[in-house]
């Protein structure tokens, strides 16, 4: 199980694990929740850049069409090809089974993000 009290988070309801240089990105059980059933995942391409902030990616639900933001900017060094394979893993397990994408990043700009409880306060406690 993933201790979320040592994740970051944004606004637009990603977490990000951050190991070393590599941060690993999903998106949060609450974003998940409020998605519904995801039904389909278009991630960036490896050895692809991002920009903090763009788009970078699709999450497609039974209830609406979501964008996924690169919270951070950096390079795209793997993509979680089971996700894509089985959409539902971003509901079943976002903390685990369902991450999305690793970028290589510098670390500073992760440690501007949000923490947990300032991530709780941003959606009521949920």
């Amino acid at each position: 199980m993933t201790d979320t009290s040592a994740l970051k988070y944004t606004a637009e309801h990603e977490w990000i694990a951050l190991d070393g240089d590599v941060a690993t990105i999903g998106i949060t059980d609450y974003a998940a929740d409020k998605l519904g059933d995801v039904v389909f995942v278009d991630l960036p391409v490896v050895d692809s850049g991002v920009s903090a902030g763009q788009v970078c990616g699709e999450i497609e639900s039974t209830k609406s069409v979501g964008e996924l933001y690169a919270p951070v900017a950096g390079d795209v060094v793997a993509v979680n090809d089971a996700v894509v394979d089985d959409p539902s893993l971003v509901n079943s397990s976002p903390y685990e089974d369902g991450w999305l994408l690793k970028l290589r990043v510098d670390p500073a700009a992760v440690e501007g993000l949000l923490d947990r409880a300032a991530y709780e306060a941003l959606t009521g406690g949920e």
